[in-house]
């Protein structure tokens, strides 16, 4: 049996194209499953702050936010969260921006570090995407979070913990500068097979594609 092609991908909670592009490189991965020989892919998250110098409770709604942080006018803003939420609804994703809560992700990615160490990391990426652009739900605070983890069968009080001590904030920065090392400067970012790099939310055949690339090579190196 082949290995899995290792997939390292740079995102952030609060970044609409990460989630889309999440969709995206799903249904392009089972393309690539789907022919069979063992294909698999073995994906790993890692952080990336859009905006650290976010507050944990930003008093305002998305459109203030971008408007501020973009130097946009409101109407622009809100023609481009209309444009994001049709592509995102296109691949399956509600998004509302309405009931959005922006805030700092530095504890979301903390407990995404937490996660992985405790085998839910893909879990509770889905699960804190969804509760983000989906339901609304606060992705900053401690004890939010903490029952996020907990719904994805994490141990409550342990990532209280984890969080509370900053425990995995050192996998967060040590992400941080490898994005650096690698010139990533946009999320969603995929590293392929530690080989190929594959910038933004792509079409699903595209990602297809690019494993079906790799896969071959390596079938031509162990010929």
């Amino acid at each position: 049996m082949s290995e899995p092609i290792k997939i390292d991908i740079w995102s952030d909670i609060a970044c609409p194209w990460c989630y889309i592009g999440k969709r995206k490189f799903e249904a392009g991965s089972g393309l690539f499953a789907g022919s069979g020989d063992d294909r698999a892919v073995e994906v790993e998250y890692h952080s990336f702050e859009l905006s650290p110098d976010t507050p944990v409770d930003f008093d305002g709604s998305e459109i203030d936010f971008l408007a501020g942080h973009k130097g946009m006018q409101a109407e622009q803003v809100t023609q481009m969260l209309e444009r994001v939420t049709g592509i995102a609804s296109s691949v399956g994703l509600d998004y509302d921006f309405d009931i959005l809560k922006h805030t700092n992700t530095v504890k979301a990615h903390e407990l995404l570090h937490f996660a992985k160490a405790n085998g839910k990391q893909l879990e509770l990426a889905e699960r804190l995407f969804k509760a983000y652009f989906v339901e609304g739900r606060h992705v900053g605070r401690i004890d939010d979070l903490a029952d996020l983890a907990a719904e994805v069968g994490l141990d409550r009080a342990a990532a209280v913990a984890a969080l509370e001590s900053e425990e995995f904030l050192s996998d967060v920065r040590g992400d941080q500068a490898l994005a650096q090392e690698y010139g990533i400067q946009g999320v969603p970012f995929f590293v392929i097979d530690g080989r190929y790099g594959v910038s933004g939310a792509q079409d699903a055949a595209t990602f297809a594609q690019v494993l079906e690339q790799v896969w071959t090579e390596r079938a031509e190196v162990t010929a």
